[in-house]
C-alpha cells in the first residue's frame, strides 16, 4: 500500500511494508527495538514524505512543522543502515539511534509545550482589557434657599455694579515738598553757621502720618536746594547726623 493516510487533524501516518500508522509511533517502536529500520522501505518513505508536504502545504504547513525533522531523520538513518561503511569515520548507527532519541525528545517537549501554551489565557477570549478609564460623573443637586427679597437686592446690587463710577482723592494736611522748601530759605536765609537737620523740621504733629511727610519732604527739599546751589549739606559719619548751611 503506497498511499499516504490522513485523519481529520491532518497527522502524518505512514503505511509502509512491516509498519502502518503515525510517526511518532514509528520512531517510539525503533526506539524500543520492536520495530527493524532496515526492513522498512527508504523509497516508500520518501514518497509518502513528500506526498504529505505537498499536501499540508496547501492547507496548513505549521501542522506537519513538528514531523519534519523525524522524518530527515529516519530517512538518514535508513540510508546509513543500507549503505556500506567507508573508510572515514561516520557516526555509528549506534550514536545515530541515540540522535533519533534525542530528536524524539525534543519533539515530544515541542508537543507538550505547545499544549501548555493553548491552554494559557487568551485576550480576547479568556480575558479582555478595559478601554480607557471614564470619568466619574457626579449628580449635583442645588436647593436655592433665598428669598424675594434676596433676589431683589442681588438684582440691585448687579445693576449699581456697572455703573460708571467717578474716583475721588480726598485732599490731607500732608507736608509737600513745596513747604518744606519755603521752610528752609527762611530758616537759612543769612545764616552761615551749620544748622543740624532734625531742628529745621516743623513742630511734631499728633498725626503719625503727618510727622512722616515733614521728614521726608524735608529731606527732599534739602537735595533739591542742594542742587540749585543754595544751601550746603554735609554728613560726617554713615547714618550720622545731617547738617545744612546757607551759601547766600
Amino acid at each position: 500500500m503506497n498511499n499516504l493516510n490522513e485523519t481529520d487533524n491532518e497527522q502524518f501516518n505512514l503505511s509502509l511494508e512491516g509498519y502502518e500508522g503515525p510517526i511518532d509511533l514509528l520512531l517510539e517502536l525503533a526506539k524500543t527495538q520492536k520495530v527493524d529500520l532496515s526492513n522498512i522501505s527508504i523509497l516508500l518513505l520518501a514518497e509518502q514524505y513528500l506526498a504529505y508536504i505537498n499536501k499540508v502545504n496547501k492547507i496548513n504547513l505549521e501542522i506537519a512543522s513538528d514531523y519534519l525533522v523525524m522524518a530527515a531523520w529516519l530517512t538518514y538513518l535508513k540510508s546509513r543502515l543500507l549503505l556500506p561503511k567507508e573508510s572515514d569515520y561516520e557516526p555509528s548507527n549506534e550514536e545515530l539511534e541515540e540522535a533519533v532519541k534525542f530528536q524524539l525528545k525534543r519533539l515530544e517537549a515541542m508537543q507538550n509545550a505547545s499544549k501548555k501554551l493553548f491552554m494559557l489565557p487568551q485576550q480576547g477570549k479568556d480575558f479582555f482589557y478595559r478601554g480607557n478609564n471614564d470619568e466619574i460623573k457626579y449628580k449635583v443637586e442645588v436647593t436655592y434657599t433665598s428669598t424675594l427679597f434676596d433676589l431683589l437686592k442681588a438684582y440691585g446690587s448687579q445693576i449699581n455694579r456697572d455703573k460708571v463710577t467717578t474716583l475721588k482723592i480726598e485732599s490731607s494736611d500732608l507736608y509737600s515738598v513745596d513747604d518744606a522748601i519755603d521752610r528752609l530759605k527762611r530758616k537759612l536765609t543769612n545764616n552761615h553757621e551749620w544748622v543740624e537737620f532734625k531742628r529745621i523740621l516743623p513742630e511734631p504733629s499728633q498725626n503719625y502720618l503727618i510727622n512722616k511727610s515733614a521728614i521726608s519732604s524735608t529731606f527732599v527739599a534739602s537735595l533739591e536746594l542742594t542742587k540749585n546751589g543754595i544751601i550746603d549739606v554735609k554728613q560726617n559719619d554713615v547714618y550720622g547726623p545731617i547738617f545744612l548751611k546757607s551759601k547766600l
